[in-house]
């Protein structure tokens, strides 16, 4: 109201009696108003249309056009703009106030005319026009606000669709349903068939919608399908998933999710549960339902040290199915707010005769269940049938071509040379690229324990003839890194080299280590027979390395070793 004392309102006064008329007008401009003035209701529209004025009094009874019909006239002409429009009036029957107000007017001013009653009214409706002015305002900025959203959110989808693809979600023994909330949904569902025939499965719930959810929906199916089609294990990709969420989500944003491998040519299953509902394994067999519980935190939660991957594994027999979901199908709400429950879920496959159609019975009690209400949260639904590989059919993806594809093999050199030694530790390089063959990641700590024995062995006692007998004191073990200082600093020549033999296989792998140096050797057999050995502070590596590896042995006249680790996709962790 500041800006209206100092600017002044236009008000329009339409009142066919010149005195009243006048009487208004003057009480009007005496409160620094800038008046407009019509003797009927015809030249009351008219000055309307022609002026705008911010506030309107109006008389009930004029020639020409009555109030009532100049009112309704005036609010059509004005739309959305609130026009306030105070009825002049000497009228007092109840019926003849209400016809005020029905046509249009939102207050009544009695004759004769109270001084301070009209202009505590012109303040009162000029601070409600002020508000809804606002109120226009704000819902225009909040409509085009809108729309730049669900234009960011669409690019997003599509962005997203581009790196999201179907994978191998086209099988024929594969079926699924998500239905968004937002433009964006919540859930994403990613599949893709390994190197070695398995298919993966991972269905992930973001906490939130839209936007929010294309941020870690994104680096996750970008994650998934780029160690997938390499071949890594599950819990390879869950890990790197798990920390790259973590490392880009902000706090109390994560991913629910559940991610399954199965591989029909053993029919094998493990599951890995964070955080959605529990999975469903029905039983071809017998019809009987096993549920797969979650035991995980959500991923994007635990740094990678705390992040738990170990999974739950099962035997399969044909036509068995199993079944994910989020969330939304518990938790979906019928107009009653009644949720669907997990017993009304159980019930639908102790009801279901036909396995065939429990995918779509599952859906259709849901949907039912929720009627024309409006959704809660996101619905997603997989089914996986097991199937033999031959019968399994995709447009991306060969399984037949992938089960059958056999071993891949490769061979790498690695010398490091004396000028080197102090400066260079080859460790890191040589695990980084052990760490790209699926299935060894997980066993980066076992080979690096491995490497670490053969390279320490191989420097210090082969290159710089180091006794390990001087670390079986304390005092000696402080001598011995001493003297290893010293001739590392006075070494003019010698050498370290490593030979990788691996060959990779659907079930797993056999990776082959030579490490020989430029020492002058030893008398291996009757050092493997009798001084290595578990206890003290030396001689403990060949013995370690023993209960990691399939096989250890000493070549030549000693200076060079061969080892032989081997790993299958199936072992428990």
């Amino acid at each position: 109201m500041a800006e209206a004392d100092k600017t002044g309102l236009k008000v329009l006064v339409a009142d066919d009696t010149d005195t009243d008329r006048m009487i208004l007008e003057s009480i009007v401009k005496k409160e620094g108003h800038r008046v407009i003035g019509a003797r009927d209701g015809l030249e009351a529209v008219e000055a309307y249309e022609r002026e705008r004025p911010d506030i309107v009094l109006l008389d009930a009874l004029m020639p020409k056009l009555d109030g009532f019909g100049a009112a309704r006239q005036i609010k059509a002409l004005a739309g959305e703009e609130l026009v306030p429009i105070i009825f002049l009036t000497s009228l007092t029957d109840t019926e003849s106030l209400v016809q005020c107000l029905d046509a249009g007017g939102d207050d009544f001013l009695s004759k004769p005319y109270n001084r301070f009653i009209l202009q505590a009214k012109i303040k009162a409706f000029y601070r409600m026009r002020e508000m809804h002015a606002t109120m226009l305002t704000q819902r225009d900025q909040i409509v085009l606000h809108n729309e730049h959203l669900l234009q960011e959110q669409t690019v997003a989808k599509q962005v997203f669709d581009n790196i999201a693809h179907t994978g191998c979600l086209d099988a024929s023994n594969v079926k699924h349903y998500l239905s968004p909330l937002a433009v964006f949904n919540g859930d994403v569902l990613v599949a893709a068939v390994s190197p070695s025939g398995s298919m993966m499965v991972l269905l992930g719930d973001f906490t939130g919608h839209g936007l929010p959810a294309a941020i870690g929906a994104m680096p996750l199916a970008t994650t998934f399908y780029g160690m997938a089609h390499k071949g890594f294990s599950l819990t390879d990709i869950l890990r790197e998933i798990n920390q790259k969420l973590k490392n880009i989500l902000p706090v109390g944003v994560f991913c629910c999710a559940t991610m399954v491998d199965i591989n029909f040519r053993t029919r094998r299953l493990k599951v890995w549960n964070g955080g959605l509902p529990d999975c469903f394994l029905r039983r071809s067999a017998s019809g009987t339902v096993e549920p797969i519980r979650s035991t995980h935190l959500p991923l994007g939660v635990l740094s990678n040290k705390d992040f738990k991957d170990d999974c739950k594994h099962f035997e399969l027999n044909l036509d068995d199915r199993l079944y994910m979901w989020s969330d939304g199908i518990h938790e979906a709400r019928n107009q009653a707010g009644e949720m669907f429950g997990e017993e009304r879920l159980e019930a639908v496959f102790a009801d279901n005769v036909q396995a065939d159609q429990l995918f779509e019975d599952i859906l259709n009690h849901v949907q039912s269940f929720v009627g024309e209400g409006e959704k809660d949260d996101d619905l997603s639904l997989v089914e996986v049938r097991v199937d033999t590989p031959e019968n399994i059919q995709s447009k991306g993806v060969d399984v037949n071509y992938v089960v059958d594809r056999g071993l891949l093999e490769w061979n790498l050199d690695f010398e490091v040379e004396q000028t080197s030694f102090r400066y260079l530790d080859p460790l890191p390089v040589l695990l980084n690229i052990l760490m790209e063959v699926p299935g060894l990641r997980q066993h980066s700590g076992s080979l690096y324990t491995i490497l670490s024995e053969l390279y320490s062995n191989a420097l210090e006692h082969g290159v710089l003839g180091l006794d390990s007998a001087m670390k079986e004191t304390p005092e000696g073990f402080g001598e011995y890194y001493k003297l290893r200082t010293q001739r590392l600093e006075e070494l003019k020549q010698g050498f370290v080299g490593f030979r990788f033999y691996l060959a990779t296989s659907p079930t797993g792998g056999r990776l082959t280590v030579q490490v020989r140096d430029s020492g002058p050797g030893f008398d291996h057999d009757a050092k493997m027979a009798n001084d290595h050995t578990l206890e003290g502070y030396s001689g403990r590596g060949i013995p370690l390395i023993k209960t990691m590896c399939e096989s250890v042995k000493y070549l030549g006249n000693g200076n060079e070793v061969e080892v032989v680790f081997v790993w299958d996709n199936d072992d428990d962790r």
